[in-house]
């Protein structure tokens, strides 16, 4: 074996070598920071459009790299989102671009598979080619639907018996009745568990944002009622996903890829950007986010979403009855309805007497219900001015294959919060 070709073998295996390592760096590079973070800045409206547009290359080479499509020069060049969300950018990036939103692109940049995003894509682009995999999203939105699943089990505080023995007893007689598992949760310090727990989103994660309202704060017996999150989570065995998003469960209404908040959560997490904001909640639920507007304060102290709608499936909400309510309320509701292609059922409603005692008072509230399972429990009111009968009977046309359930809850109602309020349901 000559010298020349000894030298000349070594030469080739430190030429493939190199090869080799710059070849996995190269791949390294397409990993690291992946498609998702860089897609979660590009909706950031903290940064300028010189970086968009650098962000928008880079994750047009990473899509490149990876067979999802390519952006062009000219959609780069032009880029400035003004006042988008987080899958509006996604849709128009696909439609402008002609890029198939297909689950691995959704993955990749949202974090989650979206069929509704796919056939918005589908309508946008309106041609006879995409008719088949329209009727193959129609069929992936069925499944998503029948996948989901109602909660099975509900959990209540401990507190909830010690304080309000009638109204806690009415209920879980209800439960009994209808072999509906029930657990109790320990180290709490107030009933209003559905504020303090996790929220689960339809991927079966346990999302456990800060729980820090600001309406619990200037009165030492308000904030001395807050339940510490992380001390009921460890004492009753939950590990969820934690956030510092202050957000009570209250005020978070999520069926399959919708959930609805009201605009409250930007008075209590002003160092957010609002998109950014929205966006970040939408990864965490894996879900769009939609907004309806909240009351003020004086009218609704806590401006949770649970005393004002409800979802009933993935296409129909239902809500307290908007005859006499005030037009930014009526045209807010309509716009989202309109964002999400939602139906609005309205559900009866009514204002008790004044009681100086209980200015919270909930009575009157009936989207403020309990379900589980194939279990519905209203709250039933007696008083004067209820519409108890119609709402059951409006209740039994809404969900003809579920079993309603009244309870006299007023014992809780007064104090500002019903059924929903009080319970923290979750599929197991």
């Amino acid at each position: 074996m000559s010298y020349e070709f000894i030298i000349g073998t070594l030469i080739g295996i430190a030429g493939l070598a190199l090869t080799w390592i710059c070849s996995k760096e190269q791949i390294k590079s397409y990993f690291k920071p992946n498609m998702q973070d860089l897609f979660n800045q590009l909706a950031s409206a903290n940064i300028s459009s010189t970086k968009q547009k650098i962000l928008l290359k880079k994750i047009s080479h990473k899509m490149a790299f990876w067979g999802m499509g390519k952006v062009s020069s000219g959609y780069i060049t032009d880029f400035s989102p003004i006042n988008c969300s987080k899958s509006a950018i996604f849709l128009d990036i696909c439609v402008q671009n002609n890029i198939e939103p297909t689950p691995d692109l959704c993955k990749a940049l949202l974090g989650y598979n979206s069929p509704s995003l796919r056939q918005e894509y589908h309508h946008a682009i309106n041609g006879e080619q995409h008719q088949m995999n329209e009727a193959q999203d129609n069929e992936d939105l069925n499944k998503a639907h029948h996948s989901i699943k109602c909660p099975n089990v509900v959990y209540i505080s401990g507190l909830l018996e010690e304080k309000f023995p009638h109204a806690a007893g009415e209920l879980l007689a209800v439960l009994k009745k209808h072999n509906v598992t029930v657990r109790v949760l320990k180290n709490t310090k107030d009933i209003w568990c559905r504020d303090y727990m996790p929220v689960q989103n339809s991927q079966g994660e346990l999302i456990q944002f800060n729980y820090d309202p600001s309406y619990l704060k200037g009165k030492q017996e308000w904030e001395e009622s807050k339940s510490d999150v992380h001390e009921v989570c460890k004492a009753n065995g939950i590990n969820p996903i934690f956030s510092d998003i202050k957000i009570d469960g209250g005020n978070v209404l999520i069926y399959g890829e919708k959930a609805i908040l009201t605009s409250r959560i930007f008075d209590e997490n002003p160092e957010y950007d609002r998109k950014v904001l929205v966006a970040e909640i939408e990864r965490l639920l894996k879900a769009r986010v939609y907004i309806i507007p909240a009351y003020s304060v004086n009218e609704d102290l806590t401006g949770h979403a649970d005393g004002m709608v409800r979802f009933v499936d993935e296409n129909t909400i239902l809500g307290n009855e908007r005859t006499n309510d005030y037009q930014y309320m009526i045209k807010g509701l309509e716009k989202v309805c309109n964002e999400a292609k939602l139906t609005f059922i309205d559900v009866p409603y009514f204002t008790p007497k004044a009681d100086k005692q209980h200015e919270l008072n909930a009575i009157g509230i009936y989207v403020n219900y309990l379900e589980v399972d194939n279990l519905i429990v209203l709250p039933k009111f007696g008083v004067e001015g209820n519409r108890d009968q119609e709402t059951v009977e409006l209740f039994k046309k809404i969900f003809p294959d579920r079993i309603i359930e009244t309870v006299n809850y007023n014992d809780v109602a007064v104090e500002g919060g019903l059924l929903n309020c009080t319970t923290w349901t979750i599929v197991e």
